[in-house]
């Protein structure tokens, strides 16, 4: 909240610049200032948009892609799936991205609206959207698609595809582990974690999915937010919280969706 009224300002010193009109929605989202942060990421995504075009990229600017995840993030928690689709429709014109960062916002636009819909047929048929981005080169980025489709084939009681996209995010996490990068190894431990827990509870298991869903909402809070993102694609403590619910937990489920 300190940052607030410098970041409200921000933006007017470089209007023609992405990245300045990008940076208050960080301030705005952890406020859950949405309308805000969509203003501030429609500008920046155009800004973005005029850069490509001035310099005549081939493709288009990451910044662009990085501003619609955010968008996507806060027209869903707004519960407006219809402005956050059209971000999406979008995004499926888009096969050239030139990036700076990496292609974690490309990989996690259609798995948010997925996730937060609960569109579990959906979200266990999820593929790499065609592109240029080399994903075997990013398996942190890779792993949220298994993700998705592990919870998705978990909550449709496809123990088979669940298993099988547990296999991949193990895989996933030991190339990280190898590659020295600690923080995304631990993601996608996070993300495994929750993935055995959903698998658990399809397979009957509820003491131990309860248990796996604790660790892993227990180890995300003890991990910092990664800037790329404006959340987790599905945060682990909201999963607690449903799967609570599923258990018919109302009380306990209350308290980790306030967490």
């Amino acid at each position: 909240h300190l940052a607030l009224p410098t970041a409200r300002r921000y933006a007017d010193i470089a209007p023609s610049s992405a990245h300045a009109q990008h940076m208050p929605s960080h301030i705005f989202t952890r406020l859950g200032l949405w309308e805000e942060s969509i203003i501030s990421n429609i500008h920046s995504a155009s800004a973005a948009q005029c850069y490509a075009e001035e310099t005549e990229i081939d493709g288009h600017w990451d910044e662009e892609v990085h501003a619609m995840d955010y968008l996507v993030y806060a027209y869903l928690q707004l519960g407006d799936n219809v402005r956050a689709n059209q971000q999406y429709q979008y995004l499926q014109t888009i096969d050239k991205l030139v990036s700076l960062t990496g292609p974690y916002n490309f990989g996690a636009i259609p798995i948010r609206i997925a996730l937060e819909n609960k569109q579990w047929d959906e979200a266990a048929k999820l593929e790499q959207h065609p592109s240029n981005i080399p994903w075997a080169d990013y398996p942190w980025e890779l792993a949220l698609t298994h993700f998705a489709r592990a919870l998705g084939a978990s909550n449709t009681g496809d123990i088979t595809s669940a298993e099988e996209e547990l296999t991949i995010l193990r895989s996933l996490n030991r190339k990280l582990v190898e590659k020295g990068n600690a923080y995304q190894a631990n993601q996608v431990l996070i993300q495994i974690r929750s993935s055995e827990a959903w698998l658990a509870l399809a397979k009957g298991n509820k003491e131990e999915a309860l248990t796996l869903m604790r660790e892993a909402a227990d180890m995300e809070d003890k991990t910092d937010k990664h800037p790329k993102t404006p959340s987790e694609v599905l945060p682990a403590r909201e999963l607690l919280g449903d799967m609570l619910l599923e258990l018919d937990n109302p009380d306990a489920a209350l308290e980790a969706f306030e967490k």
